[in-house]
This record gives structure tokens, sequence and C-alpha cells, in this order.
């Protein structure tokens, strides 16, 4: 829409609703209390309309919407199989959102996204929780290190490329690594020399020397050329547990039935 008719909508809402919706400043504007009101009333207008056409839909496991969300390293393995499943059958689209663990249960709570893969188990209170399966993570090197001197020292001095799920991958890594020199790292006084926030751009800084990272065995697979890395084999491999969740007792439509088998099959493989 053009901006006038924006403006001619909003002075017709005003006028149905009786107050002042938005405060007008040149080019800017705010909500007033009762715009706030009129928005989060929309909001679950939106939500209920949502709702509906799922439950119109609800007995037909090939179509629809399927809202799921996870870490940007899983929709590296999970993406591609969703596409082919929606190749498969047209009407079933599938909308993925990669998000840390967080976001994921803060946005089932909010009804924007059905289901999500989280690594952390929540409150199953509030939570139905699956088991999903095991992913092993890596400590990512550049290949011109020397991987046999003392870990904890040679990664503080090469720095740490950043990401939006390093914090989670970082702490549970040099929880259960054997390492001892990794142990006594304290996370916070590793330097930090890069970050990014594209999955399939994370490594290319640890390729070209820059710094380390912890991903998933899955993201660091999909990486070329791989002779520019090296992981750092423990003793002992670091394993973290993946579950499917959703908002408790919510009832889903037929498709996340078909849509969770398939999650299974691409993770016990």
């Amino acid at each position: 829409m053009t901006q006038p008719g924006v403006s001619q909508h909003i002075s017709k809402l005003e006028q149905a609703c009786g107050f002042t919706l938005i405060r007008r400043d040149k080019k800017s504007f705010e909500l007033t209390e009762q715009g706030r009101l009129v928005y989060n009333y929309a909001q679950k207008l939106a939500i209920n309309e949502h709702e509906l056409i799922e439950r119109l839909a609800f007995d037909d496991p090939y179509s629809g919407n399927c809202f799921i969300a996870c870490s940007g390293a899983m929709a590296l393995t999970l993406y591609p199989k969703l596409l082919d499943l929606q190749i498969e059958n047209p009407s079933l689209v599938m909308k993925l959102k990669a998000a840390p663990n967080h976001q994921i249960l803060n946005e089932i709570q909010e009804g924007k996204i059905d289901i999500g893969v989280v690594t952390e188990a929540p409150n199953n209170s509030i939570f139905d929780i699956e088991m999903l399966g095991h992913e092993e993570l890596c400590l990512v090197l550049p290949s011109s290190v020397d991987s046999d001197v003392d870990m904890g020292k040679m990664l503080t001095d090469i720095g740490l490329i950043a990401h939006p799920d390093l914090e989670h991958y970082l702490s549970i890594y040099f929880e259960q690594c054997p390492e001892q020199s990794l142990k006594k790292l304290v996370t916070s006084e590793i330097p930090v020399v890069g970050y990014i926030n594209q999955i399939s751009q994370i490594l290319q800084p640890v390729a070209k020397g820059l710094g380390f990272t912890v991903l998933p065995r899955s993201a660091v697979e999909s990486f070329q050329p791989a002779q520019l890395l090296k992981v750092f084999k423990p003793n002992k491999p670091v394993i973290e547990t993946l579950h499917i969740v959703k908002k408790k007792n919510r009832e889903l439509p037929e498709r996340y039935k078909v849509l969770t088998k398939l999650i299974h099959t691409i993770i016990e493989k």
C-alpha cells in the first residue's frame, strides 16, 4: 500500500475505536497505550485464524503449513530432507526457522512455532518433550595449529570465533571433555576474535586460521574444503542430547506426525 493509503486506514481505525492509536512526530511514530491494546488484539486474531485453518485441515497428513525451529547447525541437516518431503507433497509447506534454544522455547509458548528441536530438555510442566537422539560436538581448529600442546593455552592464544549457539556448545564441551587443560579454562577470559550468525559461514574464519569454535559434527562435515580444518579428538566424545518439544497438551495436526517421523529417521541415521 502507499503511505497515504496506510494513513487513511489508520484514521478510519481510530474513528471506529474512538481513540488516538498513534502519536505522530514528523517521519516517526509511537503507539499510544490504546494503540498497543488494539495491536495485541490484532495479534490474537491472527493466531486464532492460524489455529482455525489448522483445525480445518487437521486430518490431512500431507497438507498445510509446518512451523518448526532448530539450531542453525541442525537446519543444515534437516532442511534438505524437509524440502524433499514438500516436493513429494506440494500441499505440505515447510517453514523452518534457525534460532537458539531459548528463542525456540519462547516462540513455542507464544504459538509462533509448533515444534522445535532443542538440545536442553525444558520444563516438562510447560512443554511436551520427546527424546530425539544424540549428536557429537566438535572443537574445530585451523589445520595449521599443533593440537599436541597445552590445549587451554593454545585456545586462549588463537581466540574464539563466536556464533549464536556458541555459549551453549562451549559450556557442554568444556564440562564433558576429559582434557584437563580445558576444564581449567574460564570461557569469559578467552578472547573473541570474530562473530558470525550465518551457520554456513562460521567455519570460514577458522579455516583461514583466525580462531577456533565449537559446532555439531553435522555442521563440520558439511564444510568444504575439509582439509583446512582440524577437529580435536578427546579420549571420550562430547555428546549432546536432542529433544523434540511442543507446547504442553497441545494437539497438533496429523501432518506433524509425518514430520516428526521424518526427523527421527534423519537423526537416527
